[in-house]
């Protein structure tokens, strides 16, 4: 099976693809480094943490917020600060010193989040850096966006679940990476539905709604709808304003039951088992293994 993935960028810049879905993503940011702008803010894993691409960004003008990866050097300035607590624990501050490859020195703040219950991983605390004064985000903000990443995170687990973004069906690496834009498209549509029923609903009505349900029924719908209503009775909605849309999907929106897409309810988690690594039979990317073989056929020629 092919496998691709992509890392997402603000919405001002472009993702950067890659074919390879077992390259690492720190193989990615010099292209991601080319897309910074001025004025942008990165909200990122700890994946995106080498010095580099922060000390880049932060020379470019743009902002982030980042988790410290433990291999990341850097020297405090000043002692840990208590600056009070968000729902998750004790939020902490200090400022450290991060040295560029040219011997630049960039001054950075780090967030420390002393947990009141450790993660899946068992780490009780959490540390973010940030480029961002303090007069345009507090430690206590900065902490509170770091815990909203997570819902990119997500968001990839819809587009496996409810879009099929890694079909295994698809044995060509272009094929796959282009199946995954599909599916980030098609992420998008629904991302506009939700927003269009929250908007009605509240704010609150999709945590107990299921997107799973919500795909499935736009999927097949979709099918039905367009084999009843001619294509042309579908060209109105491309000469409407953004505000004459909004307006239309608001008023479907407001004829939509949501008990209709009701999450089933489930019971409490079960703790991840521990996953044995098999080293004798590693599993290879198909993009890698291509590359390998186009090289063979040159070499050889």
């Amino acid at each position: 099976m092919a496998n691709a993935h992509s890392i997402y960028t603000p919405e001002n810049s472009q993702p950067a693809p890659c074919e390879d879905g077992h390259a690492q993503e720190r193989s990615l940011l010099g292209q991601v480094l080319e897309t910074v702008h001025a004025g942008d803010l990165w909200i990122q894993d700890w994946n995106c943490c080498p010095c580099a691409f922060l000390c880049g960004s932060d020379s470019r003008g743009a902002g982030f917020i980042t988790r410290q990866h433990a291999g990341l050097p850097c020297e405090g300035i000043t002692t840990l600060r208590p600056v009070g607590r968000i729902e998750t624990g004790q939020v902490a501050e200090q400022r450290v010193q991060v040295w560029d490859a040219q011997g630049q020195a960039h001054l950075f703040r780090r967030i420390q989040v002393k947990l009141d219950q450790a993660t899946r991983d068992g780490d009780r605390g959490l540390y973010m850096l940030t480029n961002r004064p303090l007069r345009k985000a507090s430690a206590k903000r900065v902490a509170r966006l770091s815990r909203k990443r997570w819902t990119l995170e997500t968001a990839f687990q819809h587009l496996e679940a409810s879009f099929h973004s890694a079909s295994k069906t698809l044995g060509y690496p272009k094929a796959a990476l282009f199946g995954l834009c599909l599916a980030l498209v098609a992420d998008n549509m629904l991302a506009v539905v939700m927003a269009a029923l929250r908007s009605v609903h509240g704010a609150t009505m999709d945590q107990n709604l299921s997107l799973y349900d919500v795909a499935n029924d736009m999927a097949q719908t979709y099918q039905g709808m367009m084999i009843a209503i001619p294509e042309g009775a579908w060209r109105v909605f491309s000469r409407r304003r953004p505000a004459e849309m909004v307006a239309t999907l608001r008023v479907l929106a407001q004829k939509v039951r949501l008990k209709a897409y009701r999450k089933n309810p489930q019971g409490p988690k079960k703790p991840r088992p521990k996953r044995e690594k098999i080293t004798k039979t590693p599993h290879v990317s198909t993009a890698k293994l291509l590359k390998k073989r186009q090289v063979s056929a040159v070499a050889n020629s």
